[in-house]
Protein backbone atom coordinates (compact mmCIF):
# COMPACT_ATOMS: atom_id res chain seq x y z
CA UNK A 1 0.00 0.00 0.00
CA UNK A 2 1.53 3.44 -1.00
CA UNK A 3 2.13 6.04 1.97
CA UNK A 4 -0.77 8.53 0.12
CA UNK A 5 -3.35 5.56 0.09
CA UNK A 6 -2.69 4.88 3.68
CA UNK A 7 -2.59 7.74 4.65
CA UNK A 8 -5.70 8.45 3.31
CA UNK A 9 -7.78 5.51 5.32
CA UNK A 10 -6.02 6.99 8.54
CA UNK A 11 -7.91 10.31 7.71
CA UNK A 12 -11.51 8.52 6.88
CA UNK A 13 -11.06 6.36 10.69
CA UNK A 14 -9.88 9.44 12.07
CA UNK A 15 -12.68 11.91 11.08
CA UNK A 16 -15.21 8.99 11.59
CA UNK A 17 -14.12 9.00 15.36
CA UNK A 18 -14.37 12.58 15.70
CA UNK A 19 -18.10 12.55 14.44
CA UNK A 20 -18.31 10.20 17.82
CA UNK A 21 -16.57 12.62 19.51
CA UNK A 22 -18.87 15.29 18.45
CA UNK A 23 -22.20 13.01 19.27
CA UNK A 24 -20.53 12.16 22.84
CA UNK A 25 -20.05 15.87 23.21
CA UNK A 26 -23.54 16.96 22.29
CA UNK A 27 -25.07 14.52 24.47
CA UNK A 28 -22.92 16.42 27.43
CA UNK A 29 -23.74 19.78 26.38
CA UNK A 30 -27.86 19.35 27.64
CA UNK A 31 -26.34 19.47 31.47
CA UNK A 32 -22.91 20.62 31.72
CA UNK A 33 -21.11 23.99 30.71
CA UNK A 34 -18.99 24.19 27.46
CA UNK A 35 -15.64 24.82 28.97
CA UNK A 36 -15.92 21.81 31.31
CA UNK A 37 -16.56 19.68 28.46
CA UNK A 38 -13.96 21.21 26.38
CA UNK A 39 -11.49 20.22 29.58
CA UNK A 40 -12.04 17.19 30.40
CA UNK A 41 -11.88 16.36 26.56
CA UNK A 42 -8.35 17.58 27.09
CA UNK A 43 -7.43 15.79 30.60
CA UNK A 44 -8.99 12.40 29.64
CA UNK A 45 -7.06 12.55 25.51
CA UNK A 46 -3.63 13.68 27.82
CA UNK A 47 -3.83 11.17 30.63
CA UNK A 48 -5.10 8.45 27.86
CA UNK A 49 -1.55 8.80 25.91
CA UNK A 50 0.70 9.34 28.42
CA UNK A 51 -0.91 6.12 29.87
CA UNK A 52 -0.80 4.48 26.75
CA UNK A 53 2.82 5.62 25.97
CA UNK A 54 3.75 4.45 28.75
CA UNK A 55 3.03 1.08 29.09
CA UNK A 56 4.35 0.72 25.52
CA UNK A 57 7.62 2.13 25.48
CA UNK A 58 8.26 2.64 29.11
CA UNK A 59 8.89 6.37 28.63
CA UNK A 60 6.88 9.80 28.15
CA UNK A 61 8.37 11.30 24.79
CA UNK A 62 7.69 14.83 25.79
CA UNK A 63 10.82 16.61 24.51
CA UNK A 64 9.93 18.70 21.36
CA UNK A 65 12.20 19.92 18.92
CA UNK A 66 9.65 23.05 18.31
CA UNK A 67 7.67 23.00 21.85
CA UNK A 68 6.22 26.42 20.33
CA UNK A 69 4.85 24.68 17.54
CA UNK A 70 3.40 22.43 19.28
CA UNK A 71 1.58 24.73 21.89
CA UNK A 72 0.19 26.90 19.06
CA UNK A 73 -1.28 23.67 17.55
CA UNK A 74 -2.73 22.39 20.90
CA UNK A 75 -4.36 25.88 21.38
CA UNK A 76 -5.54 26.15 18.08
CA UNK A 77 -7.21 22.76 18.94
CA UNK A 78 -9.28 24.22 22.09
CA UNK A 79 -10.60 27.04 19.60
CA UNK A 80 -11.88 24.82 17.39
CA UNK A 81 -13.49 22.31 20.19
CA UNK A 82 -15.04 25.37 22.56
CA UNK A 83 -16.77 27.13 19.24
CA UNK A 84 -17.80 23.90 17.84
CA UNK A 85 -18.99 22.32 21.74
CA UNK A 86 -20.86 25.68 22.11
CA UNK A 87 -22.49 24.98 18.81
CA UNK A 88 -23.61 22.10 19.29
CA UNK A 89 -25.66 23.22 22.32
CA UNK A 90 -27.59 25.17 19.84
CA UNK A 91 -27.87 23.69 16.14
CA UNK A 92 -28.16 20.28 14.98
CA UNK A 93 -24.89 18.03 15.02
CA UNK A 94 -24.94 17.80 11.14
CA UNK A 95 -25.33 21.68 10.38
CA UNK A 96 -22.16 21.90 12.60
CA UNK A 97 -20.38 19.42 10.24
CA UNK A 98 -21.43 20.74 6.91
CA UNK A 99 -19.99 24.31 7.67
CA UNK A 100 -16.93 23.06 9.43
CA UNK A 101 -16.09 21.55 5.93
CA UNK A 102 -14.46 24.82 5.32
CA UNK A 103 -11.44 23.18 6.98
CA UNK A 104 -9.82 21.73 4.47
CA UNK A 105 -10.37 24.81 1.86
CA UNK A 106 -8.34 26.83 5.26
CA UNK A 107 -6.02 23.57 5.36
CA UNK A 108 -5.46 23.79 1.53
CA UNK A 109 -4.49 27.60 1.55
CA UNK A 110 -2.08 27.74 4.33
CA UNK A 111 -0.29 24.35 2.89
CA UNK A 112 0.67 26.51 0.00
CA UNK A 113 1.17 29.95 2.11
CA UNK A 114 2.96 28.22 5.03
CA UNK A 115 4.08 24.91 3.94
CA UNK A 116 5.12 25.80 0.21
CA UNK A 117 3.20 22.96 -0.81
CA UNK A 118 2.05 22.68 -4.16
CA UNK A 119 -2.32 24.24 -5.36
CA UNK A 120 -2.21 24.95 -8.38
CA UNK A 121 -5.36 26.27 -10.34
CA UNK A 122 -7.50 23.78 -10.46
CA UNK A 123 -6.91 23.44 -6.33
CA UNK A 124 -7.74 27.31 -6.42
CA UNK A 125 -10.88 26.64 -8.27
CA UNK A 126 -12.42 23.72 -5.30
CA UNK A 127 -11.25 25.95 -2.54
CA UNK A 128 -13.64 28.68 -4.40
CA UNK A 129 -16.41 26.51 -5.20
CA UNK A 130 -16.21 25.33 -1.63
CA UNK A 131 -16.80 28.43 -0.54
CA UNK A 132 -19.49 28.84 -2.25
CA UNK A 133 -20.82 25.83 -0.61
CA UNK A 134 -20.08 27.48 2.62
CA UNK A 135 -21.97 30.24 1.94
CA UNK A 136 -25.12 28.13 1.17
CA UNK A 137 -24.69 26.12 4.24
CA UNK A 138 -24.98 29.42 6.20
CA UNK A 139 -28.38 30.38 4.80
CA UNK A 140 -27.72 33.80 3.88
CA UNK A 141 -31.08 35.79 3.83
CA UNK A 142 -30.67 36.64 0.11
CA UNK A 143 -30.86 32.89 -0.36
CA UNK A 144 -33.24 31.86 2.26
CA UNK A 145 -35.32 35.01 3.01
CA UNK A 146 -34.88 34.17 6.49
CA UNK A 147 -31.89 35.06 8.66
CA UNK A 148 -29.52 32.39 9.98
CA UNK A 149 -29.05 31.19 13.26
CA UNK A 150 -25.94 33.04 14.43
CA UNK A 151 -25.04 29.73 16.14
CA UNK A 152 -23.90 28.68 12.40
CA UNK A 153 -21.43 30.96 12.35
CA UNK A 154 -19.45 28.95 15.34
CA UNK A 155 -18.56 25.93 12.99
CA UNK A 156 -16.93 28.40 10.67
CA UNK A 157 -14.67 29.41 13.21
CA UNK A 158 -13.97 26.09 14.19
CA UNK A 159 -12.71 25.37 10.23
CA UNK A 160 -10.78 28.20 10.69
CA UNK A 161 -8.56 26.90 13.74
CA UNK A 162 -8.96 23.03 12.75
CA UNK A 163 -7.01 23.84 9.32
CA UNK A 164 -4.30 25.85 11.18
CA UNK A 165 -4.38 22.50 13.45
CA UNK A 166 -4.03 20.36 10.37
CA UNK A 167 -1.46 22.29 8.65
CA UNK A 168 0.72 22.50 11.60
CA UNK A 169 0.56 18.43 12.14
CA UNK A 170 2.00 18.49 8.56
CA UNK A 171 4.36 20.49 9.55
CA UNK A 172 5.84 19.26 13.00
CA UNK A 173 5.26 15.30 11.30
CA UNK A 174 8.57 16.56 9.43
CA UNK A 175 10.70 17.35 13.03
CA UNK A 176 8.65 15.53 16.21
CA UNK A 177 7.65 11.73 16.28
CA UNK A 178 3.81 10.93 16.29
CA UNK A 179 4.18 10.08 19.84
CA UNK A 180 5.60 13.37 20.66
CA UNK A 181 3.20 15.32 18.84
CA UNK A 182 -0.11 13.23 20.07
CA UNK A 183 1.06 14.04 23.69
CA UNK A 184 1.42 17.40 23.39
CA UNK A 185 -1.90 17.39 21.55
CA UNK A 186 -4.21 18.07 24.75
CA UNK A 187 -1.18 19.57 26.88
CA UNK A 188 -1.48 23.39 26.38
CA UNK A 189 -5.28 23.06 25.68
CA UNK A 190 -5.78 21.60 28.90
CA UNK A 191 -3.57 23.43 30.69
CA UNK A 192 -5.50 27.19 29.55
CA UNK A 193 -8.80 25.68 29.84
CA UNK A 194 -8.02 24.57 33.42
CA UNK A 195 -7.64 28.04 33.95
CA UNK A 196 -11.76 29.09 34.19
CA UNK A 197 -12.83 25.34 36.17
CA UNK A 198 -13.21 26.91 39.68
CA UNK A 199 -15.81 29.59 37.68
CA UNK A 200 -17.89 26.74 36.03
CA UNK A 201 -17.23 23.55 37.47
CA UNK A 202 -20.51 20.97 38.20
CA UNK A 203 -19.99 17.39 39.76
CA UNK A 204 -20.52 15.26 36.87
CA UNK A 205 -23.08 11.83 37.26
CA UNK A 206 -21.19 8.22 36.89
CA UNK A 207 -22.66 8.50 33.57
CA UNK A 208 -21.22 11.61 32.50
CA UNK A 209 -18.07 10.42 33.89
CA UNK A 210 -18.28 7.18 31.34
CA UNK A 211 -19.37 10.03 28.41
CA UNK A 212 -16.50 12.28 29.20
CA UNK A 213 -14.22 9.08 29.46
CA UNK A 214 -15.32 8.23 25.65
CA UNK A 215 -14.88 11.25 24.67
CA UNK A 216 -11.03 10.94 25.36
CA UNK A 217 -11.11 7.83 23.80
CA UNK A 218 -12.30 9.03 20.75
CA UNK A 219 -10.23 12.08 20.54
CA UNK A 220 -6.60 10.52 21.31
CA UNK A 221 -7.84 7.78 18.73
CA UNK A 222 -8.94 10.21 16.29
CA UNK A 223 -5.46 12.55 16.87
CA UNK A 224 -3.42 9.64 16.81
CA UNK A 225 -4.34 8.54 13.16
CA UNK A 226 -4.73 12.08 11.92
CA UNK A 227 -1.04 12.46 12.84
CA UNK A 228 -0.21 9.14 11.57
CA UNK A 229 -1.90 10.60 8.43
CA UNK A 230 0.06 13.29 7.94
CA UNK A 231 3.27 12.16 8.38
CA UNK A 232 2.34 9.64 5.37
CA UNK A 233 0.47 12.46 2.78
CA UNK A 234 0.88 16.13 2.15
CA UNK A 235 -1.92 18.21 3.67
CA UNK A 236 -3.75 19.46 0.17
CA UNK A 237 -4.55 15.37 -0.51
CA UNK A 238 -5.71 14.70 2.60
CA UNK A 239 -7.70 17.55 3.71
CA UNK A 240 -10.88 16.74 1.62
CA UNK A 241 -11.23 13.42 3.25
CA UNK A 242 -12.99 15.58 5.82
CA UNK A 243 -16.20 15.72 3.96
CA UNK A 244 -16.93 11.74 4.60
CA UNK A 245 -17.48 13.48 7.91
CA UNK A 246 -21.45 14.36 6.42
CA UNK A 247 -21.71 10.98 6.39
CA UNK A 248 -21.12 9.82 9.81
CA UNK A 249 -23.10 13.23 10.97
CA UNK A 250 -25.70 13.00 9.06
CA UNK A 251 -26.60 9.03 10.54
CA UNK A 252 -25.80 10.39 14.08
CA UNK A 253 -27.74 13.11 14.25
CA UNK A 254 -30.81 11.07 13.01
CA UNK A 255 -30.32 8.27 15.11
CA UNK A 256 -29.61 9.58 18.21
CA UNK A 257 -30.73 12.98 18.22
CA UNK A 258 -33.45 12.95 15.80
CA UNK A 259 -32.75 15.77 13.78
CA UNK A 260 -32.56 15.70 9.88
CA UNK A 261 -30.29 18.36 7.74
CA UNK A 262 -32.65 20.78 5.61
CA UNK A 263 -32.52 21.58 1.94
CA UNK A 264 -30.09 24.21 1.99
CA UNK A 265 -27.48 22.56 4.39
CA UNK A 266 -27.63 19.49 2.06
CA UNK A 267 -27.36 21.51 -1.40
CA UNK A 268 -24.15 23.55 0.60
CA UNK A 269 -22.86 20.51 1.49
CA UNK A 270 -22.94 18.94 -1.76
CA UNK A 271 -21.19 21.73 -3.76
CA UNK A 272 -18.37 22.40 -0.49
CA UNK A 273 -17.78 17.99 -1.24
CA UNK A 274 -17.97 19.12 -4.78
CA UNK A 275 -14.95 21.78 -3.82
CA UNK A 276 -12.91 19.29 -1.81
CA UNK A 277 -12.85 17.01 -4.55
CA UNK A 278 -11.32 19.20 -7.01
CA UNK A 279 -9.26 20.47 -4.59
CA UNK A 280 -8.10 17.00 -3.73
CA UNK A 281 -7.05 15.68 -7.39
CA UNK A 282 -3.56 15.96 -8.45
CA UNK A 283 -2.81 18.43 -10.63
CA UNK A 284 -1.13 17.77 -14.06
CA UNK A 285 2.63 18.31 -14.76
CA UNK A 286 3.47 20.37 -17.91
CA UNK A 287 5.71 17.82 -19.79
CA UNK A 288 9.33 19.23 -20.29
Amino acid sequence: MSPVLSGLLLQFTAIALFVGLDTVTKLLTVHYPVPQIVFMRFVFHTLLVAAALWLATGRLPWRSRAPGLEAVRSLCLLAANALVVLAFYYIPLADAAAVTFASPIFTAGLAALILGEVVGPRRWLGIGIGLVGVMIALRPPFLTGEMPHPALFLPLGTAAFFGAYQMLTRKLSAVDSPSTIILHTGLAAGAVSGLVQPFVWQDPTAGAWVLMALAGVFGLSGHYLLVLAYSRAPASILAPMTYTQLIWATLSSALVFGDMPDGWMLLGAGVITAGGIITGLPERRRPG
